[in-house]
């Protein structure tokens, strides 16, 4: 990493830096995240399918945004919340500023799905019909299907004095069916849910797909709703069908437990849980814009939304179930496929392999423990094989003779998850397991209780964590016997325990034994399941003891350092450079403000919210920011710092955020090993060079996507880290 230039500081104490204009707004920031995830779907660089992927996930994620984040803002209204944020915005300021920059989001993202993606998927031999472009033959064998699969799933609810209207439950798909009676002449309405548990779009058979000339047909069918919209004599017998219209609900569904006062946690959240699968109020309904403003008027009163809830789209509803194609046999639409690279220290010597075919341990060559005491071993997700490397060190330890005890956080895993398998496999040999399972992992809840559930019954002892603390720390523990003595083996990370989102996310980690980690990690155990109140760490800065603390010591120490430079006359000043999902944190903002004052060089790599206003002059002039997204999420987390020369690097579990640092159990840890150190350095050299996925957060809010300067190569970081890993040795 090159070193730091010299630069001259200024007298900055009239600024004050709690001022509104220096923040951004945290939701108006995420929603430019997603605009960068939508981005991806528009990019003609983007291979066919996985511009549909991304179409899927920004419709996904703006789900989760309105159940947790828009759903708090909207009880913060009814309960009369005045609080300002960061930037100074009340909790109804915060909601019109969403309406007003998401609506024109929606609208492209549903404009490019219906005008330039199904198009494209149709010339590709994926033909995403609507009901009304089938033939005969067609429409008979969809008639047939309705009729065996999906009209005995189904339930017209029907809405008049007698029959009250019908909860709508969360994310649910309806049809808002009006009917005539032809005795009476009166027009009346119905619901239909489209049901869940049938697939959202229904194929057709071969013998049916459409064919097109020197190409054979990969998928031809139409959506669910529209079958059953075309059926619907078949619900409503004796009834004119006069029209139908699609609408789409969304409900508050945060989870509130007073754990305080909870005697069973798991039994708390099981309840609930029970509470989310209805929901709580609603708040957005998705519709046509086909609908009828009367109609709609009509399901607004009885849902008890605004106008500013609506969101009126062109074309389908609910699009995060076009992930479904995704799994289409036609790679050529598609990322080329990565395998994970085995880390050339974990190579067997024998068979010198170097790609992970989804290997547990093995009994060839020495054991993992006999690797690790040889020196620290980084590892980096989803470059390295998660299946070689964690799943591993934990099988082994299973079944190892000389293992006493395994400790570890678990806060996601997968549902099949073959650590949990090992941690039983572990508990039946006869060593001590304990786990720390978070319950209150946001939509993770039902499947950790059920990991829970099955820990607890072959014998691991199971923790739920403290009471008003997340545990977010990802850690793992393990106790060996070794010619007489006990050695700890440590593993910490910045991503969960999950095989699967370990090849969909950019994680890093670190195996080690040395002593003073394997203490603290003992140390933090105690205080995880125990009563313990340890304050003092020996490497590790833990949330919420030390955490917050040490990082704004670490930032004033660069910035200490710029003013003896700027005294002494050196060549030397500080330099910050720091990649997280999100900084929030107004103390740590602060802190970087302070510092980019002082002459610290900072450059932040933040994929998701930053509400930190870069470039600012007498601010912000030596902060950058950029966002990476591509076909990995980035989720890992690396802090630099210069130090005079005596350069640290950190990494862990937590972002620069008030949650984080103050209402979560973090780990951090200082990376010592000087080759390990360098790694991360180069990995972050890597980013900041990235012109291809790298975004540059403008001071007025903007993101401007990096464009490769004219007859230069195009740099994308995570290809460039797929190819460091290939030609690894």
């Amino acid at each position: 990493m090159p070193k730091p230039k010299k630069t001259p500081t200024k007298n900055y104490a009239e600024i004050n830096l709690s001022d509104p204009q220096y923040y951004f707004n945290r939701e108006q920031s995420w929603l430019e995240f997603n605009n960068r995830v939508l981005h991806e779907a528009l990019d003609p660089r983007t291979p066919l399918l996985e511009r549909l992927k991304f179409l899927a996930i920004f419709s996904s994620n703006l789900d989760e945004y309105f159940m947790v984040r828009v759903g708090a803002l909207k009880q913060q209204v009814e309960a009369k919340v005045r609080k300002l944020t960061a930037d100074g915005r009340t909790p109804q300021e915060q909601l019109d500023a969403i309406n007003k920059r998401l609506l024109p989001m929606v609208t492209q993202q549903h404009a490019y799905f219906d005008q330039t993606l199904r198009p494209k998927l149709a010339a590709s031999g994926i033909c995403i019909l609507d009901y009304i472009d089938l033939n005969q033959e067609q429409r008979n064998y969809l008639h047939r299907y309705f009729k065996e699969q999906v009209f005995p799933v189904l339930t017209p609810l029907a809405v008049d004095p007698s029959h009250p209207f019908p909860y709508l439950s969360n994310l649910s798909l309806n049809l808002a069916v009006v009917v005539r009676d032809p005795d009476t002449q009166e027009e009346l309405f119905a619901r239909v849910k489209v049901p869940q548990v049938l697939p959202r779009f229904v194929p057709l058979p071969g013998e049916l797909q459409w064919q097109q000339k020197g190409m054979s047909p990969v998928w031809t069918g139409v959506p669910l709703e529209q079958a059953i919209a075309h059926n619907l004599e078949a619900l409503f017998p004796g009834m004119d069908i006069q029209e139908y219209y699609p609408f789409r609900i969304t409900r508050n569904a945060d989870l509130t437990v007073e754990e305080d006062e909870a005697e069973d946690l798991l039994l708390a959240i099981e309840q609930e849980l029970r509470k989310r699968r209805f929901g709580g109020s609603a708040v957005r309904m998705e519709i046509q814009a086909t609908m009828p403003p009367a109609l709609r008027d009509m399901l607004l009163e009885e849902l008890e939304l605004g106008l500013q809830d609506v969101y009126t789209v062109e074309g389908l509803l609910g699009l995060k179930d076009l992930m479904s194609f995704i799994g289409l046999p036609v790679p050529e639409l598609k990322d080329p496929p990565w395998n994970p690279v085995v880390p050339p220290r974990l190579r067997s010597p024998e068979s010198g392999r170097i790609i992970d075919e989804s290997i547990g341990h093995s009994d060839e060559g020495e054991d993992i423990f006999t690797v690790i005491r040889r020196g620290d071993l980084m590892l980096h997700h989803p470059y390295h094989s998660f299946a070689a490397t964690v799943q591993r060190f934990i099988a082994e330890a299973a079944h190892d003779r000389s293992v006493l005890a395994i400790k570890m956080t678990l806060y996601r895993t997968s549902g099949d998850s073959p650590i949990v398998n090992s941690l039983i496999e572990a508990a039946q040999n006869g060593k001590q397991v304990a786990v720390l399972v978070e319950l209150k992992a946001r939509f993770d809840e039902e499947n950790n209780i059920i990991w829970a559930r099955k820990l607890e019954q072959a014998g691991v002892h199971v923790v739920y964590g403290l009471v008003g603390l997340k545990t977010h720390t990802k850690i793992l523990l393990v106790v060996r016997r070794e010619e007489g003595c006990i050695r700890r083996y440590v593993h910490i990370g910045t991503g969960n325990y999950n095989p699967k989102t370990a090849g969909l996310y950019t994680d890093l980690g670190v195996l080690s034994c040395r002593e003073d980690l394997g203490k603290d990690l003992t140390d933090l155990f105690n205080y995880l399941t125990g009563y313990s109140r340890q304050v003092a760490y020996r490497k590790l800065l833990v949330a919420p003891v030390n955490m917050r603390d040490r990082f704004l010591a670490l930032i004033r120490r660069e910035a200490e350092f710029c003013r003896l430079t700027n005294e002494g006359g050196s060549a030397q000043c500080g330099r910050i450079v720091a990649k997280m999902n999100a900084l929030v944190d107004p103390q740590i903002i602060a802190a970087l403000y302070e510092a980019s004052q002082a002459g610290v060089k900072i450059d932040l790599i933040v994929r998701g919210i930053c509400c930190l206003r870069p470039g600012v002059e007498g601010v912000s002039d030596n902060i950058k920011v950029i966002s990476i997204v591509g076909r990995f999420l980035e989720h890992s987390r690396i802090f630099y710092f210069f130090n005079g020369g005596e350069e640290e690097v950190y990494i862990g579990s937590a972002d620069w955020m008030q949650r984080n640092l103050s209402r979560r159990v973090e780990a951090i840890m200082r990376v010592e090993d000087p080759t390990i150190a360098k790694e991360l350095q180069e990995i972050l050299g890597v980013m900041l060079a990235d012109n291809r996925q790298a975004w540059d957060l403008q001071s007025g809010g903007n993101y401007t996507q990096r464009r490769p300067p004219a007859n230069c190569a195009e740099l994308s970081s995570q290809q460039i880290l797929m190819d460091m890993a290939l030609n690894s040795h």
